[in-house]
């Protein structure tokens, strides 16, 4: 394996933010790269090294011509990519970047959604599109929010690869005081856990929007569970344990912090917002109402039971009413 530490953050928001961070008070030698699309930003970040527009007390610790729109030289210079833009833009974010410009390079996913129109996760993605082979992918999940990174709260990331000895190396470069990292070799359920995660928190703050209260939301929360654990076991059957970090500790946070984008996205869906209202709000992308839709299309090869994800589409897509859906939804849980 090339172990030279060079790393490539691809995008600007506040989870790339909290990635350069953790990055930079990690204390092995490595150089780190910043690509972001918008020009201001950078030109900001470059002069007053904080980011004017995601966790803007977090000090940049990069050199200023580190920092670039130019994302064919970010790559160029990195044998660490990680991209870190929402899965709804990534084909965008990647335009003009061929297979030739990443071969070689190890490609990390810290992206927690499906690449629309493909319907696919990252992995299975970058390898069709880009022949990126599987042993050079690897995905960076948590549980873990940017915000709390932002303020050196204790926080546990999940680095998961089918190369054990590549995922400790990347595991390596991201440690700190405040950053402990989990080591797992389960790309596919990584993934698809971290995608699904999503979905749920959009259907714990509808829950939450239209009046259910926290014992109503264990319930939906322990049935999300047993819901996640049917589908990625239908879509990669190996032998895991579902109560992992990865899985059940990323769901838990998702679904109830207050950082939480998606959460938020489903209250404000349920106290009546419109789809585009909520997102013009928000400011921000939440993934599971993309990744919502791309789920309803995947699994209808799987054919999986998921209640909770269709109530979800239904209102989000189908434009159905958030009371009487979930009332419905409520009685099919247990």
């Amino acid at each position: 394996m090339n172990t030279q530490n060079k790393i490539a953050i691809i995008g600007g928001g506040s989870w790339a933010t909290a990635n350069i961070k953790m990055l930079a008070d990690n204390t092995v030698e490595k150089e780190i790269f910043w690509w972001m699309r918008n020009a201001d930003a950078v030109a900001h970040i470059r002069e007053f090294k904080h980011n004017p527009n995601y966790l803007s007390s977090v000090e940049i610790k990069l050199p200023k011509h580190h920092i670039s729109t130019d994302i064919k030289h970010v790559i160029g210079e990195a044998n660490f990519i990680v991209l870190n833009v929402p899965a709804a833009f990534l084909k965008e974010a990647l335009t003009g970047i061929t297979a030739e410009d990443l071969k070689g390079k190890y490609m990390v996913s810290a992206i927690k959604g499906i690449v629309p129109d493909e319907n696919q996760i990252i992995g299975e993605f970058l390898n069709q599109h880009y022949n990126i082979p599987f042993d050079h992918f690897l995905v960076l999940s948590g549980p873990c929010h940017a915000e709390e990174v932002a303020l050196e709260k204790l926080s546990y990331l999940t680095i998961a690869s089918g190369d054990p000895e590549l995922a400790a190396h990347f595991a390596g470069l991201i440690n700190t005081r405040y950053i402990q990292t989990i080591v797992s070799d389960d790309i596919y359920g990584t993934e698809w856990g971290a995608v699904l995660k999503n979905i749920y928190a959009v259907a714990s703050g509808i829950c939450h929007g239209i009046g259910y209260g926290d014992n109503f939301q264990a319930v939906l929360i322990s049935n999300a569970i047993r819901e996640l654990e049917r589908f990625v076991a239908a879509v990669h059957p190996i032998n895991r344990d579902i109560k992992e970090s990865a899985y059940l500790g990323d769901l838990l946070v998702t679904a109830y912090s207050q950082f939480s984008r998606n959460r938020t996205f489903g209250n404000m869906i349920g106290k009546g917002y419109t789809v585009t209202s909520a997102q013009l709000e928000m400011n921000m992308i939440a993934e599971g109402y993309y990744a919502v839709n791309c789920l309803h299309q995947v699994n209808k090869q799987y054919k999986v039971a998921m209640p909770i994800c269709e109530a979800v589409y239904a209102i989000l897509y189908k434009k159905k009413a958030p009371v009487p859906q979930m009332q419905h939804l409520a009685g099919q849980l247990s």
